[in-house]
């Protein structure tokens, strides 16, 4: 009896909701040369403008550039995180239309490999923010050293830029290998870049697929291609993006239209194995 009225005078609690998904999206590329970090740059204003909170992390560590690209000049670094310095908070950037931007050293040669603990500390320091973003865009280098391989396989979705020159197609799909072999990665999205038009787009993902279905036990989603664009190189000069300088240039019409796919992209409810960036939060019970 004292149990029960003790429940019933209890007060009500509202069920805690389960804490919504933080997409973590890696971008990456098995070469150099495609214009990556550009898509990341345009990638993530556009999704800013759709309303989203977004922090992007450039995972370049080494020879990061996003700042470059943008014309903003960082006080500190992720160098500074991963000597203790600093924390992840401290160091972010405003960019244009809101974006927020964790920038990377460059010409730190003891940084192109994080030993164990800088992974646990970055992934530390990137739970403390979950709370005040949307969306995590992932800025990796090209190829596949270890750095690439540890963010890549730390997001929830990879988004792999190719172009549509041969080495760029052969080492998109070593870079699909090595993280399906080695990490059991089994779900790629693939974007062309530099196109010159829908066709030669869907030729690249026509090879990248038919090897990829003969020897890897994967699944490729295509999600267009971004054309070859004059106004693109003139952004780059200006250190602005195409998308906010020449907001009707072929290019920045795709960029809009990619955003509008990326940000109907479900949140995993499960873990893929390994570390997971921002996992905790992505859980939806």
């Amino acid at each position: 009896m004292d149990q029960a009225m003790t429940l019933r005078q209890a007060p009500y609690m509202e069920p805690e909701r389960p804490s919504r998904g933080v997409p973590v999206i890696a971008v990456t590329s098995g070469k150099g040369g495609v214009g990556k970090t550009n898509v990341v740059a345009n990638l993530a204003v556009a999704l800013a403008r759709l309303g989203k909170r977004v922090l992007v992390l450039d995972a370049d560590l080494g020879l990061g550039n996003l700042d470059v690209l943008l014309g903003l000049i960082p006080r500190y670094t992720l160098e500074h995180v991963l000597s203790g310095e600093q924390r992840l908070a401290d160091i972010a950037i405003p960019g244009p239309s809101g974006i927020r931007i964790l920038p990377a050293s460059s010409g730190v040669q003891d940084l192109t490999h994080l030993t164990p603990p800088q992974q646990i500390l970055l992934q530390q320091e990137l739970d403390h923010l979950a709370s005040s973003i949307d969306l995590l865009l992932i800025d990796t280098g090209a190829g596949i050293s270890s750095n690439v391989l540890f963010f890549a396989s730390a997001a929830h979705e990879i988004l792999v830029v190719a172009s549509p020159e041969p080495t760029s197609i052969t080492d998109a799909y070593a870079l699909m290998k090595v993280l399906s072999h080695r990490y059991n990665e089994t779900h790629f999205r693939l974007l062309v870049n530099m196109a010159r038009n829908q066709r030669e787009g869907l030729e690249v993902f026509r090879k990248i697929g038919l090897v990829a279905d003969r020897f890897l036990n994967i699944s490729i989603d295509y999600i267009g291609c971004i054309p070859d664009d004059d106004y693109v190189p003139l952004s780059v000069c200006r250190q602005r993006p195409v998308i906010d300088l020449y907001p009707q240039a072929p290019s920045s019409i795709e960029f809009q239209r990619l955003a509008g796919i990326v940000e109907r992209w479900p949140v995993a409810r499960a873990p893929k194995g390994g570390v997971q960036f921002l996992w905790q939060r992505s859980v939806l019970s």
